[in-house]
């Protein structure tokens, strides 16, 4: 249903039960699916791809060009998944030509008011970005990330599946999965072992995933060693290689362990 006084381009591709409120705007090439709600006072610019279930609160801003000084008007996008929702204010800025060409918000995600998501993000599915985070662009959010609010992430940083970032955070290095990141400089705070518990993971594997972390963060040893010495002493799983291969893929390099003898939980 959509109400008279919101303006829709007859270009854009809205399914049939898509609810459009009062006073919002949307542009051409614009594409919503099914079962969508876009609230009143919201903008969706030319490239928003919308899924399905979705929910747009009042004031979000969708699709709009990038804050990028290169950007100089080519067609690029904004993907937001099925069954996400955006709350109140929030910007979602479009891709570059020079990098994704789009920006990504993955699958049953929630993003909170006065969240800034730049241009050519990739966020994953089942993430929740809380109130007043800023996303620089270029930036990657693994699965199940938990970002505090008013939080502020540098560009190309990349932060690993089911990791949890405090509140007020400066992120300026990478954050490896499965972990908790907290206090200034943004450091290793243990394993986000009550999130992993949410989500399935017994006890054997948290141990293995806590082992990891104790050998990287409180053995002395530099990055390079901790890493074979996880590869030789530890038999192959899917949590081991995924943490290996993010440490060693790793551009702006990962955040380090805090000063302390005590492993977190």
């Amino acid at each position: 249903m959509n109400q008279p006084l919101a303006y829709i381009h007859p270009e854009a591709k809205i399914a049939q039960n898509v609810v459009v409120e009062p006073f919002s705007t949307i542009y051409k090439n614009v594409e919503i699916g099914e079962g969508t709600w876009i609230g009143p006072n919201v903008t969706i610019m030319e490239g928003a791809r919308i899924g399905k279930n979705c929910k747009i609160f009042p004031g979000a801003v969708i699709s709009a060009a990038p804050q990028d000084l290169k950007y100089k008007g080519e067609a690029t996008t904004v993907t937001i998944g099925n069954n996400s929702v955006i709350r109140e204010c929030v910007t979602l800025n479009r891709g570059t030509a020079l990098d994704k060409n789009n920006t990504a918000i993955g699958e049953d995600c929630l993003i909170m008011a006065y969240v800034h998501v730049a241009h050519d993000c990739v966020i994953g599915n089942n993430v929740i970005i809380a109130n007043a985070v800023q996303l620089a662009g270029h930036i990657e959010i693994q699965d199940y990330v938990f970002i505090g609010g008013t939080s502020a992430v540098h560009q190309f940083v990349k932060i690993g599946a089911h990791a949890m970032v405090s509140g007020g955070s400066l992120v300026r290095k990478d954050v490896p999965p499965f972990v908790k990141a907290a206090r200034e400089p943004l450091s290793y705070a243990g394993i986000n072992s009550i999130g992993l518990r949410r989500r399935g993971f017994n006890n054997d594997k948290i141990a293995e995933i806590q082992q990891i972390y104790r050998t990287l963060f409180l053995s002395g040893l530099n990055y390079t060693a901790a890493l074979d010495k996880i590869e030789l002493d530890m038999a192959p799983s899917a949590e081991r290689d995924d943490i290996l291969n993010f440490f060693r893929n790793s551009e702006r390099g990962v955040i380090k362990g805090y000063s302390s003898s005590i492993d977190a939980n």
